[in-house]
């Protein structure tokens, strides 16, 4: 399981309540296509501002209870059904904007000083996730948003921490700049390791130390997250456990490669399946 908060959508899981798989799959195609929209191809960044303006425009026609798209309009497929999914569970609109700011910032926005900027970032690219699935699951408590939240910005920053080196093909760079610069390194080490380019010794400790403070920070945000998932019941339960339970996961094995993400990209595999498993059953919520 990639630690990613499209591919974290809980679509089509046989541990979801079956009425629950379809407006699910409608919203993470929203998310998806939107997704590609920012990242895929080749194309320019004005275009890709336009396409997502695009989005933003046939959900206000769904604000307005009017889907006037053409049926040969390329976003017809994903926002025709996510017209009456939206209008059924009464899903706040501003949601679904909150994630195209995250794409346009995609787009825009290559890198960030601090981890007040980061966390706002994770406000639009993550946590309106968790918030949806909330709409649908009737549990809005204030503090069930709050534990949300922290578990999809927990998610994404695994993710980021995952994929260090992926991004630095897109040109960006999700570590904090101030972050960094306290363990005395910058872009510099990252472009190194990437062209596997021979680095000080004194630098990689550097490293090490960083990323052990990355992961720690992820880390427990995640936890500061679980005891939702003891607040929701039966199969939509175990899905969030099982999902918390393989970001945890996935800092581990950072922890085990000692943060050595040029090399290979830590990722589940069939033995961390087998061990969810039996953690789903024992760990305490």
């Amino acid at each position: 399981m990639s630690v990613d908060h499209y591919e974290n959508f809980p679509v089509a899981s046989v541990l979801l309540p079956k009425h629950l798989r379809e407006p699910i799959k409608h919203i993470y195609w929203f998310s998806r296509s939107a997704d590609d929209i920012a990242d895929e191809g080749d194309f320019s960044d004005q275009w890709r501002l336009d396409q997502l303006q695009g989005y933003r425009d046939a959900l206000a026609q769904i604000e307005n209870t009017q889907l006037t798209l053409a049926e040969n309009d390329p976003r017809w497929p994903i926002f025709k059904p996510l017209a009456p999914v939206i209008q059924q569970h009464q899903l706040p609109i501003s949601l679904f904007h909150d994630l195209l700011t995250a794409f346009e910032q995609d787009i825009t926005v290559k890198r960030y000083q601090n981890y007040q900027e980061l966390h706002q970032y994770c406000s639009y690219s993550a946590n309106p996730v968790g918030r949806l699935l909330l709409h649908l699951y009737h549990e809005l408590r204030p503090d069930s948003l709050r534990m949300s939240d922290a578990i999809c910005t927990g998610l994404q920053l695994t993710n980021f921490w995952q994929d260090v080196a992926i991004d630095w093909q897109k040109d960006r760079v999700y570590i904090a700049l101030d972050a960094l610069h306290e363990f005395h390194l910058d872009e510099s080490y990252i472009a190194a390791r990437y062209a596997s380019a021979p680095t000080e010794p004194a630098q990689d400790v550097q490293w090490q130390q960083l990323m052990q403070k990355q992961v720690s920070y992820a880390r427990s945000l995640l936890q500061q997250g679980m005891p939702l998932a003891a607040r929701l019941p039966g199969r939509i339960g175990l899905e969030l456990r099982l999902i918390v339970l393989g970001g945890l996961r996935i800092l581990e094995r950072l922890d085990q490669v000692q943060y050595d993400v040029f090399t290979a990209r830590p990722k589940l595999r069939k033995t961390d399946w087998l061990l969810l498993g039996s953690r789903l059953l024992t760990t305490r919520f």
